[in-house]
C-alpha cells in the first residue's frame, strides 16, 4: 500500500506541476509590415540601422525589395517564464543564394523567453544584395510543437 501512495503522490504532483506551467499564448493584434525609419539615401551593403524598440510598422504584406528594408512582425506574449522552452523562429525564402553559392530555403533561430519584455519582435532586415529576393517569404513563431503564430509577405 505505502509504494501505491507515494507512486500516486508522484504521479498527480506530476500532473500539477505540468497544469501550472503557463502556456505562451501571443495575446492581442499582431503587427506586421515594414519597420518605418528615416530613409537611407544610399545604403550600403552589411549597413545595419539600430532602431527603436516602439519603431512604427507600416501594415502592409507587400515588401520593397531594396537595401535597408526592415520588415517583420511585432506580437506581445503572455505566460512567459524562464523555465519555458525557447521560441523558434522560422523563415521559409523563396531561396536566398549566398556568396558562397548555397541555397538557403529556411533560416531557423532559437530564441529566449525574456520575462520582462512587453512586445517581441521577428524580424529581417535586407543588408546585403543576395537577400534581396523577391517572392513569398513566410515567418513562423514556434514554442516547441506549437505554432504561436504566422505572417506571410510578398517581396517585389
Amino acid at each position: 500500500m505505502k509504494l501505491f501512495s507515494l507512486s500516486a503522490l508522484a504521479l498527480s504532483l506530476g500532473l500539477f506541476s505540468n497544469l501550472a506551467l503557463a502556456d505562451v499564448q501571443v495575446e492581442g493584434p499582431i503587427e506586421y509590415g515594414v519597420f518605418a525609419g528615416a530613409p537611407i539615401k544610399d545604403p550600403q551593403p552589411g549597413e545595419r540601422i539600430l532602431s527603436r524598440a516602439n519603431q512604427p510598422i507600416e501594415q502592409t504584406q507587400v515588401v520593397p525589395a531594396r537595401l535597408g528594408t526592415k520588415f517583420g512582425v511585432r506580437y506581445q506574449l503572455t505566460g512567459k517564464a524562464e523555465t519555458e522552452q525557447p521560441l523558434t523562429l522560422m523563415y521559409f525564402t523563396p531561396g536566398l543564394v549566398g556568396p558562397d553559392g548555397k541555397r538557403q530555403d529556411k533560416i531557423e533561430l532559437q530564441q529566449k523567453l525574456v520575462v520582462g519584455a512587453p512586445q517581441d519582435v521577428m524580424a529581417f532586415e535586407f543588408t546585403e544584395h543576395h537577400e534581396v529576393v523577391p517572392g513569398d517569404w513566410q515567418f513562423m513563431v514556434f514554442q516547441g510543437d506549437r505554432k504561436l503564430l504566422e505572417q506571410r509577405f510578398t517581396v517585389r
